[in-house]
C-alpha cells in the first residue's frame, strides 16, 4: 500500500465508522425527538423547566466537586508513583487502574455494599463513587508526568531556603500544570457524563442529565424532551473536550525532561519510608475495601458463607432468558469482537494522529476530538439512536448481535489512540530519515520501523480495549437481547428483583467481572511501555 493510500484509510476508515455509528444515531434520535409536534416551543418549555435547571445544576456541580476529591485522593500516590522505585511498583500501578475499567453498575454495586444505609444513596456516595472510578485517571496521567520532572528543580529551591509547601506551591505545582489540567478535563468529562452510578447510587432524588436523558426516554417515553436534554449535554461534552484536546497537546509539547529511570529512586529515610507507605496504605484502603466487601457479600447468602450464589449461576434464572454462566460467555466473545474492531479503527486513527507536518498537526487534531467525543457523549441516547437509526432495510442492525460490539469499540477506540500515538510520536524522526536514504519506500519504513515499534503498545490498547468493552452498560443495555445479555446487563437485572440469592448473583457476577478485568490490566501493566500514553 502506498504512503497515500494508507494516510487516507487512516483518516477515512475512523470518519466513515463514526459517521455511521455515532454521528448517524445521535442525528436520528435527535430528528425524531424535535420533529414531534412543535419542537421549538417544546425545546424552550424543557429548557426553561425549573426540574431541567436542577438537573444540569447538579450534574455540574457534582461533576467539579467529584474533580476536586479525586485530584485531592490522588495526588499522593501520583507523587510517590512518579518519584520513587519500590518493590511492586508495577503491581501497584495495576491495582490502581482495575476501578477505572470496571463497569459502573460494579462500582455503584461496591459502594452499596460498604456505605452505611443512610449513606448509601445521596450525593455524598456519589462524589465517593465518582473519585473511586477515576483515581487512576489522575494517579497516571500526573503521576507519569511527575516521574519526568528534574528533581534538581526542586532540590535547587530547597538550597536557597524554601521549604517543602513552598517548593511545592511554587515550584513543583506550576511544573505539573499541563497534567493536572489535563486529568482535571478529563475526569469532569467522565463524571459529568456517568450513568450506572448515578443512576444506582443518586436514588430518586439525584438525577444527572445522562439519568434524566434514560428517565425520559424509557420511563417517562417523552422522547422530545429526552433528545433536548441529550443536545444540552452534547453541547456541555464538546466544550470541554475541546478544552481537553488543548490542554493535552500542552502536555504533549511539555512532555519529559528526564527518563523515568534517571528519576526514579528508593525511598530514603524513616520519613520517605512512611510517605510511601503511608500514601500506598491510604490508596490501598480506598480502593480495595469497596471491592473487598463485593467479594464478602458474594459469598454472604443464607445464614452462613458459601458459594450458593456461584453455584446458581449454571442454573436458569428467572432474571434472565439464560443462565447467568452464558451472560459471562457473552461478554467476552463480545469483548474479544470490540477489542478487535478497536484496535483496527484506532491503530490506523493513531498513525494519522502521529503525523508530522504543520498540516497533518490540525487534521490529526480535528480527529482526535472527533474521536474523543463518544467518551462524552451519552451512552443511553447512543443506545436508544441505534434502536430507531437502524430499524429498516438496508440497515435494520437491531437484532443483529455484532451490534454490540459495534457500540463497544466506540468508547474503546479513543484510548487506543492515546496509548498508541504517544509511542509513535516518540520515534526518532532520524530512524526513518536514514531508511529512507538507504532506498526504503514509505510502506517500507512502515512496516519495518513504525509498526515493529508500536507493537507493544498496541498489545496494550486491545488489553486496555477488551477490559472496557467487558463494562460498558449504558448503550448495551439497550442493545442486548434478553436471550444474550452481557454481564453488566445481568447483574443490573438481578439487581432489580427481590430475593437475597438474585443479590448474591448479581454480587457473584461482579466478583467475576473484576476478577477478568482486574486480570486484563495486570497483563496490560507487564506489556507498558513508557510512552504508551496516560496508561
Amino acid at each position: 500500500m502506498s504512503a497515500s493510500a494508507w494516510r487516507a484509510a487512516a483518516y477515512g476508515l475512523p470518519v466513515c465508522f463514526l459517521a455511521l455509528f455515532f454521528a448517524y444515531p445521535l442525528a436520528a434520535i435527535i430528528e425524531r425527538g424535535l420533529s414531534a409536534g412543535e419542537a421549538a416551543g417544546s425545546a424552550l418549555d424543557v429548557l426553561t423547566d425549573p426540574i431541567t435547571r436542577d438537573v444540569v445544576w447538579f450534574t455540574v456541580w457534582q461533576a467539579l466537586a467529584s474533580t476536586a476529591l479525586t485530584l485531592t485522593l490522588a495526588l499522593p500516590g501520583a507523587y510517590v508513583l512518579g518519584r520513587y522505585a519500590f518493590p511492586g511498583r508495577a503491581v501497584a500501578r495495576a491495582l490502581v487502574t482495575v476501578p477505572f475499567v470496571l463497569p459502573t453498575v460494579v462500582v455503584a454495586l461496591a459502594f452499596l455494599a460498604v456505605l452505611p444505609a443512610r449513606l448509601e444513596r445521596g450525593w455524598l456516595a456519589i462524589l465517593v463513587a465518582h473519585a473511586f472510578f477515576n483515581v487512576a485517571v489522575v494517579v497516571r496521567i500526573v503521576g507519569t508526568f511527575w516521574a519526568g520532572l528534574d528533581p534538581r528543580v526542586s532540590e535547587a529551591a530547597a538550597t536557597l531556603g524554601a521549604g517543602p509547601w513552598r517548593s511545592l506551591r511554587e515550584v513543583t505545582l506550576p511544573l505539573l500544570a499541563p497534567a493536572l489540567a489535563a486529568a482535571a478535563a478529563i475526569v469532569f468529562l467522565f463524571t459529568f457524563t456517568s450513568f450506572g452510578v448515578v443512576l444506582v447510587l443518586g436514588g430518586p432524588r439525584y438525577s444527572t442529565i445522562e439519568t434524566e436523558i434514560y428517565n425520559q426516554a424509557v420511563r417517562i417515553f417523552d422522547l422530545r424532551a429526552a433528545a433536548i436534554l441529550a443536545l444540552v449535554q452534547l453541547a456541555f461534552v464538546a466544550a470541554v473536550v475541546w478544552i481537553a484536546t488543548r490542554l493535552e497537546a500542552r502536555l504533549a509539547v511539555a512532555g519529559q525532561a528526564l527518563p523515568e529511570q534517571d528519576v526514579l529512586r528508593p525511598p530514603r529515610g524513616r520519613r520517605e519510608k512512611g510517605l510511601v507507605a503511608g500514601s500506598l496504605g491510604g490508596l490501598a484502603l480506598f480502593l480495595g475495601v469497596p471491592l473487598a466487601v463485593l467479594v464478602e457479600r458474594s459469598l454472604a447468602v443464607g445464614d452462613a458463607y458459601g458459594f450458593a450464589a456461584y453455584r446458581a449461576l449454571v442454573e436458569p434464572t428467572g432474571a434472565l432468558l439464560a443462565t447467568p454462566w452464558e451472560a459471562i460467555v457473552n461478554s467476552l466473545v463480545y469483548a474479544g469482537a470490540a477489542t478487535a474492531l478497536a484496535v483496527g479503527i484506532g491503530g490506523p486513527a493513531a498513525f494519522a494522529i502521529a503525523g508530522r507536518g504543520e498540516r497533518e498537526t490540525r487534521r490529526a487534531r480535528l480527529l482526535e476530538s472527533l474521536l474523543t467525543l463518544p467518551l462524552g457523549a451519552s451512552a443511553v441516547m447512543l443506545g436508544f439512536g441505534f434502536v430507531i437509526a437502524f430499524d429498516t432495510a438496508p440497515i435494520d442492525f437491531r437484532s443483529e448481535p455484532w451490534i454490540i460490539p459495534v457500540v463497544q469499540a466506540l468508547v474503546a477506540i479513543p484510548f487506543v489512540v492515546r496509548i498508541v500515538a504517544p509511542t509513535l510520536r516518540a520515534i526518532d524522526e532520524r530512524q526513518r530519515e536514514a531508511a529512507a536514504v538507504l532506498g526504503a519506500p514509505p510502506g517500507r519504513v512502515l512496516r519495518e520501523i513504525d509498526l515493529p515499534i508500536a507493537a507493544r503498545a498496541l498489545a496494550v490498547a486491545a488489553g486496555f480495549a477488551f477490559a472496557i468493552s467487558l463494562g460498558e452498560f449504558g448503550a448495551t443495555v439497550f442493545l442486548a437481547r434478553p436471550e444474550s445479555p452481557t454481564l453488566p446487563v445481568a447483574i443490573f437485572r438481578f439487581l432489580g428483583r427481590p430475593g437475597e440469592l438474585n443479590a448474591g448473583q448479581a454480587y457473584a457476577l461482579a466478583v467475576i467481572l473484576m476478577v477478568v478485568v482486574a486480570l486484563s490490566v495486570f497483563m496490560v501493566e507487564r506489556l507498558r511501555t513508557r510512552r504508551a500514553g496516560w496508561f
